[in-house]
């Protein structure tokens, strides 16, 4: 087994024995993992940039084009239960496998429909794929991940999810001249990264964590020598069974148990936060702002690459300070600043002022939910729930998460009609100092603990 690799971390723990980190090894099975963060990144542009053919190609009125938009989120929070059982009874992987596959059917028979119910249908299939990805593949990485450098590692999740919307909306913009049924191969392209995500897959070893609690001590040592060295693969096990003492079988009741309720309830408020905060609005509606300012479609269209580069600029900036400043700066820095550039935002739409200046604000909005909410919610999510109701909790946490991300999408068009395109903005504006105010009070700082020690501190004390 290879221990000695270059750009290896090391610390010296209490029993004196050295902990190297196989760098290399880990970086490489995260961003294997974090494939699926492209495939909810893909689905989160494709229909910014098809949503102007859609609404000539299925007659959509307000209520149906919200409920097309969300029908994804629906799927996602099937996708979210069924990942949690598939994650606790047979592992991590073999969740990432079924993922992939049904993404990858239901792209290509997007690409096919032939109307609306059709549509939504496979619409909702992978949202399924993309629900279950956004679960597992965060867990995933924390499980595998030092806690010198989880926080990293779970955000090249957002980083591949940033990659995926940058991607798809450069695809969008030079596809949209192509004609009426441009958006049919704006669809059916997701089929290359799912196919890629499925074999990448088939090469990743299983989560230690979930080797160990299945009984597997033999596979998981075999995994942690080569992620680390003999005193990193002899504390982490001692830690991992010191957590899984006395539990049994995992259960959603579990979850809310009083123990454990604080953490829970943390976790699903910042999930619903990162939610109704509003970016996914400017995601997803990019032409219906821009429009509304009266941008042409090629301009709508060149502002979702503008949005896509400004989100990987600072996802990475994001990767960067997660483990230096830390979790809880950065996401006040982000309720804050969002609060404040969506108040801007909601004056310039109100009164029709220039398109430039719309641009720098929504870009500016988009900067700072890229450095903060996007990748930290992940991030805590990932690592604040005890081992023992991990897959549970994750599974509620983003359920709810998913349903926030339905009630928004589908309320957006039938508000932006009542209210106007500005209104809804003024009630993010509120819903982001409220943010701001929970995290203050609510959030404990997370960085540089490993998830056994956040268990100990944030749980049972």
């Amino acid at each position: 087994m290879q221990r000695e690799e270059t750009n290896q971390y090391q610390m010296t723990i209490d029993f004196k024995k050295e902990v190297k980190f196989n760098s290399g090894y880990i970086i490489g099975i995260s961003f294997i993992s974090a494939l699926g963060g492209y495939l909810f990144g893909f689905d989160f542009a494709v229909i910014s940039g098809a949503l102007p053919f859609l609404r000539k190609e299925f007659a959509l009125d307000p209520v149906w084009e919200g409920f097309l938009t969300g029908s994804l989120a629906l799927g996602c929070i099937v996708g979210c239960i069924i990942a949690g059982r598939i994650a606790e009874k047979y592992g991590r992987k073999p969740g990432l496998m079924v993922a992939a596959f049904i993404f990858a059917v239901s792209s290509l028979g997007i690409a096919f429909s032939t109307g609306l119910t059709y549509f939504i249908i496979l619409r909702f299939a992978a949202g399924i794929g993309v629900g279950m990805a956004s679960m597992l593949c965060p867990m995933y990485i924390a499980e595998i991940s030092p806690a010198q450098v989880r926080g990293r590692n779970v955000a090249i999740n957002q980083l591949t999810v940033v990659l995926g919307i940058l991607i798809t909306n450069l695809c969008n913009y030079f596809l949209a001249d192509s004609g009426d049924n441009a958006w049919r191969w704006m669809f059916g392209l997701g089929t290359v990264p799912a196919a890629v995500f499925l074999l990448g897959v088939i090469a990743l070893p299983e989560s230690p964590r979930w080797l160990i609690k299945a009984g597997r001590h033999t596979d998981a040592e075999k995994v942690l020598y080569k992620i680390g060295s003999e005193g990193f693969v002899t504390s982490t096990q001692q830690a991992i069974e010191k957590s899984l003492s006395g539990v049994k079988k995992q259960s959603y009741r579990a979850v809310f148990e009083k123990s454990v309720r604080p953490a829970v309830l943390i976790g699903i408020t910042l999930a619903v936060f990162q939610q109704f905060c509003g970016i996914n609005v400017v995601f997803n509606y990019t032409s219906t702002i821009f429009a509304s300012v009266g941008s042409s479609l090629n301009q709508q269209l060149f502002e979702t690459v503008s949005i896509g580069i400004v989100n990987l600029v600072f996802t990475l900036l994001a990767m960067w300070q997660v483990d230096k400043l830390g979790r809880k700066p950065l996401m006040l820095i982000g309720s804050l600043g969002l609060s404040i550039f969506y108040i801007v935002l909601a004056y310039l739409l109100q009164n029709h002022l220039a398109a430039g200046l719309v641009s720098i604000f929504v870009l500016l909005a988009i900067s700072t939910y890229a450095l903060s909410l996007a990748p930290i919610t992940w991030v805590l999510i990932s690592e604040i729930f005890p081992n023992k109701i991990r897959g549970a909790a994750s599974t509620v946490a983003i359920v709810s998460l998913w349903a926030a991300y339905f009630i928004l999408v589908f309320t957006f068009p039938i508000l932006a009609k009542v209210l106007g395109t500005y209104g809804p903005f003024y009630m993010y504006a509120v819903i982001c100092f409220l943010g701001f105010l929970f995290v203050l009070k609510k959030v404990r700082e997370t960085k540089g603990q490993t998830l056994e020690e956040l268990e100990e501190n944030l749980v049972r004390h």
